[in-house]
């Protein structure tokens, strides 16, 4: 994904304060990371090659530590974060349908952000609705019965609210 203008200089700034904040050492790797990404939304290249240098590290050990676990993030989220539940219900009546749609459609893989970051996609584990299942959450608001139908109806309506306004946020 491509930085945006200012973003990289951003970047740096950001891990230099966490690491200026932190005890440099092998040990605080994780709380490293996970500082950035809370603070950055993800862990962008440049983030993961500050600490590698900062850290005496090749930046291949910390991109290897970041992606062995699943809490940490490589694209920026999405002005609107899709997330498309794959739990035993969901995955049994078409969250793999479901997901294959809303990726098709933005032309984007499970994980990543659009590149005018409007829209991010991602798989979460169970959102709690099996009897609504297929389910879809967008913008902390639950979708049910997804079907590859309803996820055009879903796009177009983020599309109409265009105003920056999510769903659920209307007057």
């Amino acid at each position: 994904m491509n930085l945006l203008e200012g973003e990289r200089e951003e970047i740096l700034n950001s891990v230099d304060e966490i690491l200026t904040s932190s005890e440099i050492n092998r040990r605080n790797l994780i709380p490293i990371l996970q500082s950035i990404q809370e603070r950055l939304g993800y862990l962008p290249r440049p983030a993961l090659e500050k600490v590698a240098d900062a850290m005496g590290m090749a930046a291949v050990d910390v991109y290897g530590v970041a992606t062995f676990y699943n809490q940490f993030r490589f694209h920026p989220p999405g002005e609107h974060q899709i997330k498309v539940c794959m739990g035993t219900a969901c995955y049994i009546v078409g969250g793999q349908i479901a997901m294959d749609s809303f990726a098709r459609r933005l032309n984007i893989s499970e994980g990543e952000t659009t590149p005018d970051r409007k829209y991010g996609l991602e798989r979460v584990a169970c959102v709690g609705c099996c009897t609504m299942a297929p389910v879809v959450v967008v913008d902390e608001q639950m979708e049910g019965s997804v079907t590859p139908t309803r996820v055009d109806g879903i796009l177009l309506s983020l599309e109409a609210n265009g105003n920056g306004e999510k769903p659920g946020e209307e007057e």
